[in-house]
């Protein structure tokens, strides 16, 4: 069973429908006790940094996701789902993450702002996630991303102007900048990359 953490942020449905085309389970939940037990856990996340870690902390988000990482248990954080699995933010104001990936979150230097569309991603070498996905293209909608490349971890970069890390892949830890489930068939088979991963 897959459980998508409901914590007031991240467009759950549209996940919902991505991961139940995976062929699995799918709960949409707040329920610290399903989040824990699930086979698999999604962090969504839009809108601002210091609003997703506030949201997450409403539900105590973060004691569910550490029990998680300690029971040997896989997470996929999407897009700010991804952000706050980082030592800090820095949209707006200096905002502590969640601190389980080294490095901080900050803008993107590029002329054009938001970062929305499609854009392919660098997979890094031994990438699951990537697996059968050479030169695919996956939808953005971000302004901020982390830069510096995750030690002892599978570093997946795109380029917008910028560099920025697209996606990391850790022994229990996943994320992803781009939204998967809206990246029509190349998400559909990532998702299932990481389903199968479980």
């Amino acid at each position: 069973m897959i459980a998508i953490l409901d914590y007031g942020s991240g467009n759950l449905r549209s996940a919902e429908r991505a991961f139940a085309a995976a062929g699995v389970d799918v709960r949409v939940t707040s329920d610290s006790s399903v989040a824990i037990a699930a086979d698999g856990l999604v962090v969504p996340g839009v809108g601002a940094y210091a609003a997703c870690m506030s949201q997450l902390s409403s539900i105590d988000g973060t004691r569910i996701i550490q029990e998680r990482l300690q029971a040997g248990k896989k997470i996929l954080g999407i897009c700010v789902g991804m952000q706050i699995l980082f030592d800090e933010g820095t949209e707006k104001k200096s905002t502590p993450g969640l601190a389980l990936l080294p490095g901080r979150v900050s803008p993107i230097e590029n002329r054009i702002l938001p970062h929305i569309g499609w854009n392919t991603v660098s997979a890094g070498a031994g990438s699951q996630l990537f697996r059968g996905l050479d030169g695919e293209s996956f939808y953005f909608v971000h302004s901020f991303a982390a830069h510096t490349p995750v030690p002892n971890a599978i570093n997946s970069i795109t380029e917008y102007e910028d560099r920025f890390l697209s996606a990391v892949e850790s022994e229990l830890i996943s994320a992803t900048q781009f939204h998967p489930e809206k990246s029509g068939d190349a998400g559909a088979r990532l998702i299932r990359n990481w389903v199968e991963s479980l």
